[in-house]
């Protein structure tokens, strides 16, 4: 299916359990309607171990553009036992962290929606750090349940992955609590929050973060049985995709890529880990006794390095119970599904996005940085006539389709900085671009490598180390893709849309590509020339030459030879 603009009519269902306007944040008035959306917005996570926020900007098409993010490890959850009372340094330290987050949202005019979650949400002396948090910090804290954190976290998720038409299950180990759903089309089916947490079992079983006696088995044994009834819950329930969000699964897969003999990947959304590394991590940190010593492990986070193995253990054992031996990694959580009720209940816009989550990211980066989007979006059209013709010959797929037709509208985004070179420009853009959701980190490669090469020189194994860094495999279909666009790029060498369609014909030591226009399209002979030009890389992977025509010249051949 090729990328399209999504159905602006179409909206899922995401408030099937919990209405998207059944959280009184602050400010929030759903009887008033729509109001004007301000031009930021910040969302602060306020979990037992770290204070997370995010301020982005909001964009016209119901989006969010990021702007700055905030981290600090406040743990508020660092008392013994079950926390059922903040402490006072703990409570000082979040207040601390949420002035200093109120004074950056400032600087952006962003209206702060905060809310708090397993620390907050059971801790007697609760009131203490929320009027503190209002009078000292100006951040008015919505204390929000378990259920209502994991429909928040699946908005985030949603806005990460292309999985809204799937039936997914989610893991989101927190400091204090673990969120796991299962949910379709942004409605939770099954939702639980189980008081396990990286720093709940530490402060229960790893004292100071040290490793000591059969403490790792006792805590395996310990959520094990916390999650057994939740194991047999959800036994018959459907599971297309298991995700993990949040710190500790982060963490833990960039240990698991820190192990791995290939590369790591630049980013961790939508990457894949086993539940069999999940395991392996947990046994080497095991075998590290103090988190000094841990810290000198390959790819740990050297500020979770006390806490880890409790969170390693609570996602190991969750994986387990759900029947999970694969899950996908989502880089956004709770301050994300934050922002984007926020968003909608504000602007009392709709959330289709969501369902089309790749073909609209595509579209939000070209609109951001390509002038001429008409024809990006005509070389697209021609790109994927050109596929469909020639994808037996070069070894194609519908994988390969979409790439094509997403290098294909993003190839000229990177005039965005300068036109000499634009071509290197758009791999960069691309290849660190944020607003590129849902695919994967080799498949964002691909699709900028295949930008990369849609004009001046070809992909060259000795020259270019990007490219040499790929598979075989993969070269293959980065030649072979951007051998395609090149050709359709001079099919619109007057960036006109003249060319209506393309008929590619198999001729014996040739392939013949014929040009048709509309009745009122002038001679396209400019197109048949630049496309001719620019077939070289295609014609090398064909193994035949690529001769360019137009169906006027057609005609006349034939009138010729009769």
């Amino acid at each position: 299916m090729p990328l399209r603009s999504p159905n602006l009519g179409e909206r899922p269902d995401l408030g099937s359990v919990g209405s998207l306007t059944s959280t009184a944040h602050p400010g929030s008035h759903p009887s008033a309607g729509p109001r004007p959306l301000p031009g930021a917005l910040a969302a602060i996570d306020i979990g037992t171990n770290s204070i997370h926020m995010l301020i982005a900007r909001v964009a016209s098409n119901g989006r969010f553009e990021v702007i700055t993010k905030q981290k600090e490890m406040v743990r508020l959850g660092s008392g013994r036992g079950e926390m059922k009372l903040l402490e006072p340094a703990a409570i000082d330290r979040g207040v601390a962290a949420l002035a200093r987050c109120r004074s950056l949202a400032d600087s952006f005019e962003a209206p702060v929606y905060a809310v708090a979650t397993s620390a907050v949400r059971e801790a007697l002396n609760a009131e203490e750090f929320l009027e503190r948090a209002l009078q000292e910090a100006g951040v008015e804290v919505q204390v929000i349940s378990g259920f209502e954190e994991a429909r928040l976290i699946l908005l985030g998720v949603l806005q990460a992955l292309p999985v809204f038409d799937k039936h997914l299950a989610l893991i989101d180990v927190g400091g204090g609590s673990t969120e796991i759903l299962f949910g379709y089309k942004g409605s939770v089916s099954y939702g639980r929050s189980v008081k396990l947490g990286s720093l709940r079992m530490t402060n229960r079983f790893f004292p100071g973060g040290a490793v000591q006696g059969n403490a790792v088995e006792e805590c395996r044994d310990y959520v094990h049985g916390r999650l057994a009834p939740l194991a047999h819950e959800v036994a018959q329930l459907s599971q297309e995709v298991a995700i993990a969000s949040s710190g500790t699964a982060e963490a833990i897969a960039t240990m698991i890529f820190a192990r791995r003999p290939e590369q790591a990947p630049q980013q961790l959304n939508a990457s894949k880990v086993t539940t069999q590394e999940i395991s392996e991590i947990v046994d080497l940190l095991a075998s590290v006794e103090s988190p000094e010593e841990r810290r000198k492990l390959d790819g740990i986070d050297a500020a979770r390095a006390d806490i880890l193995i409790g969170g390693a253990i609570v996602l190991e054992q969750a994986c387990m119970a759900i029947g999970a031996t694969e899950i996908v990694i989502s880089e956004f959580a709770l301050r994300e599904g934050v922002l984007l009720d926020a968003l909608h209940r504000i602007g009392g816009g709709t959330l289709h996005h969501l369902s089309d989550l790749r073909r609209t990211s595509v579209f939000h980066l070209m609109e951001l940085c390509d002038d001429d989007p008409e024809h990006s979006l005509q070389v697209a059209r021609l790109s994927l006539q050109l596929h469909d013709a020639l994808a037996a010959d070069l070894g194609l797929g519908d994988e390969e389709r979409e790439l094509l037709e997403a290098a294909s509208l993003l190839s000229n985004v990177g005039l965005f900085i300068a036109h000499s070179g634009h071509h290197k420009h758009s791999y960069y853009v691309i290849r660190n671009s944020e607003h590129l959701m849902g695919f994967t980190d080799q498949e964002i490669e691909l699709i900028a490598q295949v930008a990369r090469y849609h004009r001046k020189s070809p992909p060259s194994v000795d020259k270019h180390a990007e490219f040499a860094g790929l598979s075989e495999a993969d070269q293959l279909r980065v030649r072979s893709m951007a051998a395609i666009l090149r050709v359709a790029i001079g099919f619109d060498r007057n960036h006109d849309g003249a060319v209506e369609s393309v008929q590619v014909d198999h001729l014996g030591d040739h392939v013949l590509m014929t040009l048709h226009g509309s009745e009122d399209t002038a001679e396209l002979g400019l197109e048949q020339y630049s496309a001719s030009s620019r077939s070289g890389l295609l014609a090398e992977r064909l193994g035949k030459a690529v001769v360019v025509g137009t169906a006027e010249t057609a005609e006349h051949r034939a009138s010729k030879q009769n």
